[in-house]
């Protein structure tokens, strides 16, 4: 498989979300990147912790959003989320006992990623842009660069 690239089709128009997907396609690549050259384990080893750190904390901030709009199907969400965060987590100790798992890793991911955006996050945007993004500038602002700083720093 070749490199992920992201499409205005994935876009939620909820810029954050849509800035912190990219950046997971961003790790994505680099597990791509980093096999076609056959990269040293560290490298691959310091790829893969940030992408899993970096994923984990998207979901903290996400599910905090849909939290803040009172999103019906939080609990669902956070299911699908639990349920990646073991099947990362699976790869992550396939990984470390020296199995060569990138290829597999960077395809599950952009599958998974593509199937999660298109299905479950384009839910809950509608919700989003009407209790959050309708309310002023200033406040939305304040909210997201707080739950920015809280799961990113």
């Amino acid at each position: 498989m070749s490199r992920f690239v992201w499409s205005p089709e994935y876009e939620l128009g909820i810029e954050v979300i849509d800035h912190q997907h990219q950046r997971i396609i961003e790790y994505i690549n680099q597990i791509y990147d980093a096999r076609s050259r056959a990269a040293a384990q560290d490298s691959l080893a310091a790829i893969l912790a940030n992408l899993v750190d970096y994923t984990l904390s998207h979901f903290a901030f996400e599910e905090a959003l849909l939290e803040e709009v009172d999103y019906p199907e939080l609990s669902e969400h956070q299911l699908t989320h639990q349920h990646f965060a073991k099947l990362i987590g699976a790869m992550k100790t396939r990984f470390d006992r020296g199995e060569a798992i990138a290829e597999e890793l960077a395809t599950i991911l952009q599958h998974w990623l593509i199937d999660h955006i298109m299905s479950d996050d384009q839910q809950y945007a509608p919700l989003v842009k009407q209790r959050l993004l309708g309310i002023q500038p200033d406040q939305q602002q304040s909210w997201v660069q707080q739950a920015v700083s809280r799961y990113f720093q």
